[in-house]
């Protein structure tokens, strides 16, 4: 796992004082998704020393997310997508007036490592290229449900059918790095990491689609857990927690 840079250490270890240990240290869970996962799992951990306060987190699929959320399962926080988080909110599952956007995060692409690099530089060009590729695949998440409509503008969806993979749970840059799909499409924080996996570079510009991360405290957590939501996402949106954002390919929320 990366580590902080020194000087974001030191402006984080300063800002402690805002975050005073409480006088009873307590456990939130966090329902999340996994495109902000490397970068706030580094950040965790400074948050607890600082805090008192301990994270538990469940990754979820987003797909999979909402329908634990709306069965009623419970947590004390939740990060997904805006658009979720809105539906969320109106169904009474998050508490209104208490988001914070976290993190937002554009859509990559991945090929494997060593792998010839095709031409992504503007629309038409991925559109050769993906043409001309073996084997494309997606996610379930915000990211491939852009693609599914870009596609279809693009006039792709029929040519892409037999060669398309759509995958839920494991991301697209492990089947990428398998061989088993020449081209992964997923968001760039949950391409990087990957071994074995050379992220291509962002879709282009003029078809770049970046999505939002709220996160909202759960209508079903009490007020001392609420209160440790809402500091660890104040602490998640400060400006030195942005620098750690941007080193796992994603930039902080507005």
């Amino acid at each position: 796992m990366s580590t902080l840079p020194r000087a974001a250490l030191g402006a984080l270890l300063a800002c402690s004082a805002f975050f005073l240990p409480p006088a009873s240290a307590t456990e939130i869970k966090v329902m999340a998704s996994v495109a902000p996962q490397h970068a706030y799992e580094e950040l965790q951990p400074l948050f607890e020393k600082q805090t008192g306060h301990k994270v538990k987190t469940v990754w979820l699929p987003t797909v999979e997310m909402m329908q634990r959320l709306e069965e009623g399962e419970a947590a004390d926080a939740v990060l997904i997508s805006s658009a979720n988080m809105e539906k969320l909110t109106k169904l009474g599952i998050t508490v209104a007036g208490s988001r914070v956007d976290v993190v937002k995060s554009g859509i990559g692409v991945a090929i494997k490592k060593g792998a010839p690099r095709p031409d992504i530089s503007s629309a038409a060009k991925l559109k050769e290229t993906l043409l001309a590729a073996k084997s494309v695949s997606y996610s379930t998440g915000p990211s491939g449900v852009y693609l599914v409509a870009l596609f279809e503008k693009m006039g792709l969806t029929e040519a892409l059918k037999p060669k398309l993979k759509v995958i839920q749970g494991t991301p697209v840059g492990v089947l990428v790095a398998r061989g088993e799909v020449e081209i992964g499409f997923q968001q760039v924080p949950e391409i990087v990491p990957v071994p074995g996996v050379e992220f291509l570079g962002p879709l282009p510009a003029e078809i770049q689609y970046v999505t939002l991360f709220p996160m909202m405290v759960h209508a079903k957590a009490d007020a001392a857990h609420a209160a440790a939501a809402k500091a660890w996402m104040e602490f998640l949106h400060t400006p030195e927690a942005g620098v750690v954002m941007r080193k796992h390919g994603l930039e902080p929320g507005p």
